[in-house]
């Protein structure tokens, strides 16, 4: 501590300069400004009590950031299992409404009713790439096939998928027969 200047002055002498930094990352975090705020306040009246027992040694900046971090989250968690809390007037009526479940169902039924309407190889590049999450290297390997031609199965399906999905027909194809 330097001669002449008290604890709590060091202490804000420290910590003032990363207050900007600390509403930043709580504004990202939260994505309000209000609960950042309130977030940082209570991020400064927790260092403040623990003031006496943090180590010298270790960065302030970081000491910091754990503490709103671990704020945040904890925010989160609970808004996350309670809920906002608005008056009820404030409220869009769209969002007082709960949409009925079954038609998005229904809906997921559809369109997996159509991805199965798509010709087999469109379908499997579009399982692979769009429901397992393998790249187009990993999903070139696995069908045996070279990486463009995976990519362009990829953009056919997902285009095909799509004029289906907005009421287009799909076309039937007759099966290819082998003339002796």
């Amino acid at each position: 501590m330097s001669p002449g200047m008290s604890a709590s002055r060091e202490m804000i002498a420290q910590v003032q300069p990363l207050i900007p930094a600390l509403r930043r990352y709580a504004r990202a975090m939260l994505r309000d400004r209000d609960d950042a705020d309130d977030l940082v306040q209570d991020v400064l009246e927790r260092a403040l009590g623990a003031w006496h027992a943090r180590r010298e040694a270790a960065s302030l900046r970081s000491w910091l950031f754990a503490i709103l971090h671990n704020l945040a989250l904890d925010r989160l968690r609970r808004i996350a299992r309670r809920g906002t809390s608005e008056p009820l007037e404030a409220v869009p009526e769209a969002r007082l409404a709960t949409p009925a479940t079954q038609e998005s169902a229904m809906e997921q039924r559809d369109v997996l009713t159509l991805v199965a309407l798509l010709p087999e190889e469109q379908r499997s590049v579009l399982l692979l790439v769009g429901v397992e999450q393998l790249s187009y290297a990993e999903a070139a390997s696995v069908l045996n096939l070279p990486q463009g031609t995976v990519m362009s199965r990829l953009s056919r399906a997902r285009e095909r998928l799509r004029r289906m999905m907005e009421g287009e027909r799909p076309a039937v194809r007759p099966a290819l027969r082998i003339v002796p």
